[in-house]
């Protein structure tokens, strides 16, 4: 069987959601018979690997800090003739391990945004999800709605704010949202899991709300909130042909899907676990479950993804009107508990993404990156200077 890299954690404001998603996933390639290498990226950016990453226990004990400083660092090796990802540990004595695909568990920055991705490109190894052009652009909530206006996916009206305007104009970042109706979302351009993000109904609120998104972005987005609400979501699975998962349904309290609803009460509803929180399929009519799901696989081929997504909506009850809102290409815990009331077990689910990597690195080796020219006879053969150029 091959061996499984799971990379996860990473400086990230998502790190912790990241362990869990990674655990769920060693968990289930185990099982499956696959040998695993947890590859742990602690919050200062080190890189540790020990079978011990491997087991929640490690990261639930209270004397962790203590614990990570007895795991030894490694390093990834760029020269290699092995055809493989190589580690090699920090040591005298060092040891080497390598992987034959890479599934990445991160969640947020310097992981999910396409940086962890563009390595795994360089390096020419394989690796589970989405590629490095459309796993940066879902992570840019600008870029997402920009590509569906151009698209004319229904999304809601928005503006961008970065930090230079907030800083240096910021009366015309009060004219530009003013010509948005409140109540307004704020949220860091370039996060998820509902971290930083706040509801604004006066202007007041509007300005501090703001402040809070910079200190996790340079660049916000205000959009229009949408009223009467119910949060829907979709997942994607596949590469040139998708299929949509059925439709979820969250729950909540708040005025918004917050971390605590996500991840905390009752289990947290974006792991399965909160399932009074969840209804799975979605209350909603044929005609518009089918639209939503159609619009889920028309967003996953518009934005390049490949492997698995997860599309998430916002429907307005008094209206009957959906809005396309955040992609996440590394959907927590995979959506299993989705998967799984659409059919398709989490042992199924991680074959299939497994898979479909497989299947993207196959068709990539046919390509050709070689091309014969004689520019650098001919430039050999002249004078080369600033003139000439």
């Amino acid at each position: 069987m091959k061996t499984i890299g799971v990379f996860f954690g990473s400086r990230s404001p998502e790190h912790d959601v990241s362990i869990v998603t990674a655990q769920l996933i060693i968990s289930g390639l185990k099982q499956l018979g696959y040998k695993t290498v947890p590859v742990y990226i602690d919050k200062k950016g080190r890189w540790l690997i020990n079978e011990k990453l491997g087991s929640m226990k490690f990261f639930t004990d209270p004397n962790i800090s203590s614990n990570l400083t007895k795991v030894k660092n490694f390093y990834l090796e760029l020269q290699q003739e092995t055809g493989k990802p190589n580690f090699k540990e920090k040591s005298l004595l060092a040891k080497n391990i390598s992987i034959d695909l890479a599934f990445p568990a991160f969640h947020g920055q310097n992981g999910e945004d396409g940086t962890f991705q563009g390595m795994m490109e360089l390096l020419n190894i394989p690796y589970v999800g989405c590629d490095t052009a459309s796993s940066a652009v879902s992570m840019d909530k600008i870029l997402t709605k920009l590509l569906y206006k151009a698209a004319d996916v229904p999304t809601t009206e928005f503006v961008t704010v970065t930090n230079f305007d907030w800083m240096n104009n910021r009366g015309d970042v009060f004219k530009m949202t003013g010509a948005l109706k409140f109540p307004l979302i704020i949220k860091p351009a370039r996060l998820g899991s509902s971290i930083g993000i706040s509801k604004a109904s006066t202007r007041k609120e509007l300005e501090y709300a703001i402040e809070v998104a910079l200190h996790y972005d340079p660049k916000v987005i205000v959009e229009e909130a949408v009223t009467d609400l119910m949060d829907v979501t979709c997942c994607v699975i596949g590469n040139d042909d998708p299929e949509p998962s059925l439709l979820q349904e969250s729950v909540f309290q708040s005025e918004f899907f917050s971390y605590e609803d996500k991840y905390l009460k009752d289990g947290g509803a974006q792991t399965g676990k909160a399932e009074k929180n969840i209804i799975i399929p979605a209350r909603l009519d044929k005609k518009t479950t089918t639209d939503i799901q159609n619009a889920a696989v028309q967003i996953f081929k518009l934005v390049g993804c490949s492997g698995i997504a997860r599309v998430d909506f916002l429907y307005n009850k008094k209206t009957k009107k959906w809005f396309a809102n955040e992609i996440n290409t590394l959907p927590g815990t995979l959506y299993h508990h989705l998967w799984k009331k659409t059919g398709i077990e989490f042992s199924d689910l991680l074959e299939k993404l497994i898979g479909y990597a497989e299947e993207r690195y196959r068709l990539k080796k046919n390509i050709t990156y070689t091309f014969e020219s004689s520019i650098l006879t001919k430039t050999s053969s002249t004078k080369l200077s600033l003139k000439g150029m």
